[in-house]
């Protein structure tokens, strides 16, 4: 009989996930456009989160920084790109993080401490989970833009009060009740912190976001944000009055305690950021009504008005079997499944991009249709 290791029980916990459907393993491609090529197959590319699709600008490789920007690796280039970046939400300054995640982590522990109380909506994104647990605070999930719910729990006596949500849900595609939950919060004097990873550059007047979309843009008091998904390039980024960004310079660890983006990556962001943006946002909204409508023709139940297209399966093993077939017909979208949605609830979740042409659209409604007696 072969004697135990220490790390056996890692392997009886990888058995539990195959058990459940839940299994996940990397996928090594190369992303052309509309296209990807996985293990030499070229596949419609429908999980991108490249939604402007802008095309490539060319930028000067320099040396890397290679240390944190409160040491050596502050690049004079942060300066032009924090500034316009915080003109863009119409907020005092802003603050550049490694990532998105990195930036909610670092933000929201920075400024929600013991004492406080922090109202979180139930479909808000891991990072945002992650970031509450950080901080000391007392935290109170709301029902999926409930505003009763959230009116209830706001009554809460705290010192100070948070309402954080997402912009557009990444998951479920559908927009944030922003108006309804500025008007709620502002009765309870909460503070509005908006993590629109997915709607920023994408909707609202020049790509302003979702808050510029409601019209509720002042009544924000900080903004979370990516460079890494409407822009296309990389990083994330908090925009708010100076005294918040300052406390995140001397207060957050994942901001002080981690190398700076190569100064090649800020001047990337800077030059997509100052691309004809516009042009593509009409693409990418001529793109989402075109496949939303073929969908909803051919009978899938689509509740998303947005760039992200949720077709909820259910059933773990039915997700994945629609995934690879989908693959199979040279479509490429990946099953969603617990823990990032609930258990039950997987899904196929489609990513528009501007990238896309009328025939590739039309191409994947064919593939869909194929799809939709075996699947629906």
């Amino acid at each position: 009989m072969a004697s135990k290791h220490k790390l056996d029980f890692i392997d009886l916990e990888l058995e539990r996930i195959r058990r459940n459907n839940l299994y996940r393993k990397l996928r090594y491609g190369k992303t052309n456009g509309a296209y990807i090529t996985i293990n030499g197959k070229k596949l419609l590319n429908l999980c991108s989160n490249d939604y402007l699709g802008i095309p490539t600008v060319k930028i000067q490789f320099k040396q890397l920084q290679s240390s944190s920007r409160l040491v050596s690796g502050n690049d004079e280039s942060y300066k032009k790109l924090e500034d316009a970046l915080a003109k863009h939400k119409s907020k005092q300054n802003s603050l550049i993080y490694p990532t998105g995640y990195m930036a909610n982590l670092g933000v929201i522990s920075s400024i929600a401490k013991k004492g406080d109380l922090i109202l979180s909506d139930e479909l808000n994104h891991a990072s945002i989970i992650e970031s509450c647990k950080l901080s000391d605070a007392q935290v109170s999930i709301y029902k999926h833009n409930n505003m009763q719910d959230l009116q209830k729990k706001l009554k809460h006596k705290a010192k100070n009060k948070f309402v954080i949500t997402e912009g557009i849900f990444s998951m479920d595609g559908d927009f944030s009740f922003l108006k309804q939950i500025t008007e709620v919060s502002e009765k309870a004097n909460a503070i509005i912190i908006v993590d629109d990873a997915h709607g920023d550059f994408v909707v609202g007047k020049d790509g302003k976001g979702t808050p510029n979309y409601f019209n509720v843009t002042k009544k924000i008091d900080l903004y979370i944000s990516s460079l890494s998904k409407g822009l296309g390039s990389f990083g994330g980024y908090v925009a708010s009055q100076n005294n918040v960004i300052d406390l995140c310079i001397n207060k957050s660890k994942s901001f002080i305690y981690t190398s700076a983006l190569p100064s090649f990556l800020i001047d990337h962001s800077m030059k997509r950021f100052e691309s004809n943006r516009e042009k593509q946002k009409k693409k990418l909204e001529k793109n989402t009504k075109q496949l939303s409508k073929g969908l909803t023709q051919i009978g899938y139940k689509i509740n998303s008005s947005t760039h992200i297209i949720p077709i909820i399966i259910g059933n773990e093993k039915s997700a994945m079997d629609f995934g690879k077939f989908l693959f199979n017909n040279g479509v490429f979208v990946q099953p969603i499944r617990y823990p990032t949605v609930p258990k039950n609830q997987a899904r196929l979740r489609i990513s528009v991009t501007a990238w896309l042409s009328d025939a590739n659209i039309e191409k994947a409604l064919e593939i869909f249709e194929k799809a939709y007696p075996k699947f629906r």
